[in-house]
């Protein structure tokens, strides 16, 4: 509660302790001080962040009223500025050799939501522990099937694809390939480009990979610069010094799915809105800033941020219904920052809320709707 208010310290949590009108809300006898949340949050173990996240995250989903979801994993660094446990320097390229944190995500693109998030030292690279990662975050969605599985180049390894291709749970997937040498001469020798759009080609063939037991379809998109000068993508370089190729951005991607390669394209591009959720984490949630000296301790801080996340983008798509989705920020002060005090009338208790003649009525419906809204969402009476 206090993360949809504002708060982006530990301290800023003393804001929604004195106010009374949340208090009574909830029916709290009293709100903790800070210093008591940052004492609970010290108690966690690595065994107790996987109990109870593992109960809350499926506690949540099961709720979901849909399913056949694509899972985003992308990977962020989140710098520290003191000593905590687990801070290391790491791959950092806005503040390189300064010490980070390197956790690791996974999103539900549909209802933009978290499904997943590790906290991990910042040396670690960011294919470190994957496979246990995705093991827990299927364990996370029980219940749910997973339609596909989108991830960017840093995820390309052989293991994670046979892991993903295994008979008895084969799981889609797209994942940006890495530019190495043999790739960048399977891409130069292909001669078939199929144009797509002003300034795009296409292209697909069969790649095999030195060390790979049998080959595995590549999709190879490549973007004119002249007619596309913010064409996304990684030139040859292997081949800069020949003209035809530095006109051109490259991207490639291994897949097995068998859509046609402009829909694998396009499935894959989507997945870049995975980038915004994590800005939206650090910038409206401050998942960058909760920090403590006791590496569970702050990822157990963290993954209650990531419900936090998951509660309000629920508020956003099912109360507000809007086309647009606000930032946090923005719903802070057109619904959350709002003047107002409780009065008793006989026996029934009465908020009273200072809003203009003009926006009472848009806020009338929106209380209306979270009354009767029982998709995608329902809660029902569950020990967690």
């Amino acid at each position: 509660m206090s993360v949809w208010c504002g708060a982006s310290r530990f301290e800023h949590l003393e804001v929604t302790r004195q106010d009374e009108v949340l208090r009574r809300m909830f029916g709290w006898k009293q709100m903790a001080v800070h210093k008591a949340f940052q004492r609970y949050f010290k108690k966690f173990s690595q065994a107790i962040n996987q109990q109870v996240f593992t109960e809350l995250y499926q506690w949540f989903f099961r709720q979901l009223k849909f399913d056949n979801y694509t899972l985003d994993f992308d990977s962020t660094i989140m710098t520290r500025y003191g000593s905590q446990e687990g801070a290391s320097v790491g791959y950092n390229p806005k503040k390189p050799g300064r010490k980070s944190h390197h956790p690791l995500l996974a999103f539900v693109a549909e209802c933009r939501m978290v499904a997943n998030f590790w906290l991990r030292p910042g040396n670690s690279y960011t294919t470190n522990n994957f496979r246990s990662f995705l093991e827990d975050t299927l364990t996370r969605l029980q219940g749910k099937t997973i339609g596909l599985m989108r991830a960017d180049s840093g995820f390309y390894d052989q293991a994670i694809f046979e892991y993903l291709e295994e008979k008895e749970r084969p799981i889609q997937y797209i994942i940006a390939t890495r530019f190495y040498q043999p790739l960048q001469r399977v891409i130069a020798s292909n001669k078939s480009w199929w144009k797509l759009d002003e300034g795009i080609e296409i292209a697909e063939t069969q790649y095999q990979s030195v060390g790979w037991e049998r080959s595995r379809r590549l999709v190879m998109v490549r973007q004119h610069l002249p007619e596309r000068p913010r064409a996304a993508g990684k030139q040859l370089r292997l081949f800069e010094e020949e003209g035809i190729y530095k006109n051109y951005q490259y991207s490639c991607y291994i897949t097995n799915l068998t859509l046609p390669v402009e829909q694998v394209w396009r499935l894959y591009r989507q997945r870049a809105d995975a980038e915004n959720r994590i800005k939206e984490l650090k910038a409206d949630f401050a998942a960058e800033s909760f920090s403590m000296q006791k590496f569970y301790g702050t990822e157990a801080a963290l993954n209650f941020v990531m419900m936090a996340y998951n509660l309000m983008s629920l508020f956003r798509q099912v109360v507000l219904q809007q086309t647009k989705q606000s930032t946090l920020k923005t719903l802070r002060y057109q619904v959350l920052a709002i003047g107002s005090y409780l009065i008793k009338d006989g026996n029934a208790t009465i908020l009273k809320l200072s809003l203009a003649m003009k926006r009472r009525e848009w806020f009338t419906g929106l209380w209306n709707t979270s009354q009767q809204f029982t998709l995608p969402f329902s809660v029902v009476a569950e020990k967690v």
